[in-house]
């Protein structure tokens, strides 16, 4: 089966997820410069810092694709052409759009540069497809409304040389492929300009004109109801549907999320993908770990959404706005093990201290458990625990870890 060809697709909302995305097994990254992209709170990325993760990226064989997917005003023209050409200068591979008018722009500033069409655009059918294609897209996001049996009807209709990607993994918009107005009405923010205040993971209540103060919940339970809060999206159960539908690229959300969901959820996709393309019989056997480890990053419950029909009731969370945590990210290896100390720097990210069984989490390779048994701070005392965010630590490994390596801790 190794001749197969697919492509897994990360998130990289700064520099370090970029390269945690690529060295935790990322084909492929997407990015968002400081205009033009749809995660404006986002930290992304200005030029310089795009260049070098680009070139880091590139060291490692991984591809990079750049957002410029906001629907656009008259002004936002202004400077498009020559930031392109910038983009295309320090090596990007792709851009990522959905407006007509962008998508000129760019085949005008850039024209051999590869594009892809935003899911943004609303890729429903094979018609639109071909009909980016003969405008010169290389690529479309199919939107996440779709079956795998519409999806592999689009494949059957398009050129084999143009890809199709799709989302598999993370968090799910109410509205349809995103495009919102809720934000906009209701907090002054557009989420097609990047600004989404994500109004539908907020709690509702229902009030009738003549008794303004009156709240009434839209369901009848104590706690309210947030009629608008999907679930999950997770496929990664359904590695074997997703390729056999045609899709080339895995994309997984998550621009807005932390490290260690980036490297965990990456590592489980790659982890999976390997495994099928290897020996399906080994990916049948391994499918309740694999759901077992993209659950130690936070996250909702998990649905497959659309992809085996029109989805009910069940993908709503109607109880609550909040994730399911089961593991707290506790630090990242900052510089290699020491072998003559038995040692390793790591910066914290949540407190720990001697005594605590946690996990080692490798970029490469299986997680292993551990005892922190000694830890000094950077003055070099010993200290039983680590409580300050990002204080710079020396903790005694039983065995090598390398730059990057994440530490977890199980919150039961």
């Amino acid at each position: 089966m190794t001749d197969i060809k697919t492509e897994l697709l990360a998130p990289a909302g700064d520099l370090e997820k970029l390269k945690i995305a690529v060295l935790y097994g990322a084909d492929a990254v997407y990015i968002g410069g400081e205009a033009y992209g749809l995660r404006a709170k986002a930290k992304n990325f200005d030029i310089n810092k795009m260049k070098e993760g680009i070139e880091f990226a590139h060291s490692h064989n991984v591809k990079v694709y750049v957002t410029a997917n906001i629907y656009a005003h008259n002004n936002d023209f202004e400077g498009m052409a020559e930031y392109f050409k910038e983009i295309e200068t320090i090596g990007a591979d792709a851009l990522i759009i959905s407006d007509l008018g962008v998508f000129s722009v760019a085949k005008e500033a850039v024209p051999n540069m590869e594009i892809h069409i935003s899911t943004q655009a609303n890729n429903t059918n094979y018609k639109s497809a071909l009909m980016w294609r003969n405008l010169g897209a290389k690529r479309i996001v199919v939107a996440r409304e779709l079956s795998i049996d519409e999806i592999s009807e689009i494949r059957k209709s398009i050129p084999k040389d143009m890809d199709i990607e799709a989302f598999v993994h993370g968090a799910m918009c109410i509205s349809y492929s995103g495009r919102c107005l809720l934000s906009n009405y209701l907090s002054g923010r557009d989420a097609n300009k990047g600004e989404c205040s994500h109004p539908c993971r907020w709690k509702y209540s229902l009030v009738e004109e003549t008794r303004p103060g009156e709240y009434m919940p839209v369901v009848e339970n104590e706690r309210g109801t947030y009629i608008y809060n999907s679930k999950d999206l997770c496929m990664i159960n359904h590695i074997p549907d997703l390729i056999n539908a045609g899709i080339f690229s895995f994309k997984i959300e998550g621009r807005m999320k932390t490290p260690f969901y980036v490297g965990t959820v990456v590592k489980a996709y790659r982890e999976a993908i390997d495994d099928y393309l290897k020996d399906p019989n080994l990916y049948s056997r391994k499918l309740a770990y694999y759901i077992e480890e993209v659950s130690k990053a936070s996250h909702r419950d998990y649905t497959t959404a659309f992809y085996y029909g029109k989805p009910d009731g069940n993908q709503q969370v109607y109880t609550n706005n909040s994730y399911i945590r089961e593991y707290d990210f506790i630090g990242m290896i900052e510089k290699d093990y020491d072998p003559d100390t038995g040692c390793a720097v790591v910066m914290q990210r949540n407190k720990f201290s001697v005594g605590d069984k946690i996990e080692v989490m490798p970029a490469k390779g299986t997680s292993w458990e551990m005892t922190v048994e000694n830890m000094w701070n950077e003055d070099g005392v010993p200290i039983e625990t680590a409580p300050h965010p990002q204080q710079i630590l020396k903790v005694k490994f039983p065995k090598p870890v390398k730059k990057f390596d994440m530490l977890r801790k199980s919150l039961n």
